[in-house]
């Protein structure tokens, strides 16, 4: 992969790394295959990032990088709360379907260092000055203007955003059994699937907590 001219070489390095993770997700892919792909020698690499998975860190908080500024600014706004809930919902599959690799990572990260993952995230978080105590109260406020109206149920704003988030990530978990059982093991359906998840999700979301 040819270095643009107005990347620097660690960034260089990040896209294409990116790319290969991509494709062969965090087991499969050697430090040697992105050195190659990036044009540089692997001695070059290691002074970046001495190990995968330092790099793979690295790679996981930039693809996050505008997803929660996006959420916070979404969460503040003045959108109703089932514009929000569409928006979370069209932000977060729009990180996903760029980044398929998250979810497996995080899975995988779990499994072998739970306290890890966590980490990470807390380091996401105060990088880009969020705090979720603050989202979820301004949430959790319109939640109640909502129920007081008698619009919708009762529900905690984390009990909503976890439903959310439990939607979105399963299709991309379970991506081989849907893709090779559902939908004939044809990656076009398989997108035109997702694409279509969008506007399920939010539509199961919003009629789940709405009052009829």
């Amino acid at each position: 992969m040819k270095k643009d001219t107005n990347e620097t070489t660690e960034d260089h390095i990040l896209n294409v790394a990116q790319e290969v993770f991509l494709k062969k997700g965090l087991d499969g892919t050697r430090m040697q295959e992105i050195a190659d792909k990036a044009g540089i020698n692997k001695s070059l690499l290691h002074y970046y990032y001495r190990t995968k998975q330092k790099l793979f860190k690295k790679v996981f908080k930039v693809a996050f990088k505008h997803f929660f500024p996006t959420i916070k600014a979404n969460i503040t706004s003045e959108k109703s709360l089932f514009e929000k809930i569409e928006a979370f919902v069209e932000t977060y599959y729009n990180l996903l379907q760029k980044n398929p690799y998250i979810p497996a990572f995080v899975i995988h990260e779990l499994n072998r260092n739970s306290a890890n993952v966590a980490e990470i995230f807390k380091s996401i978080f105060q990088e880009n000055n969020l705090e979720l105590d603050l989202m979820f109260d301004e949430l959790n406020k319109q939640i109640q203007v909502e129920v007081d109206s008698g619009k919708i149920i009762p529900i905690d704003a984390k009990q909503l955003i976890v439903n959310i988030l439990s939607l979105c990530i399963f299709p991309f978990v379970a991506k081989p059994i849907i893709k090779g059982i559902l939908l004939e093991n044809d990656e076009s359906k398989y997108k035109t699937f997702i694409e279509e998840r969008k506007k399920v999700v939010s539509q199961f979301i919003i009629s789940a907590i709405s009052i009829r």
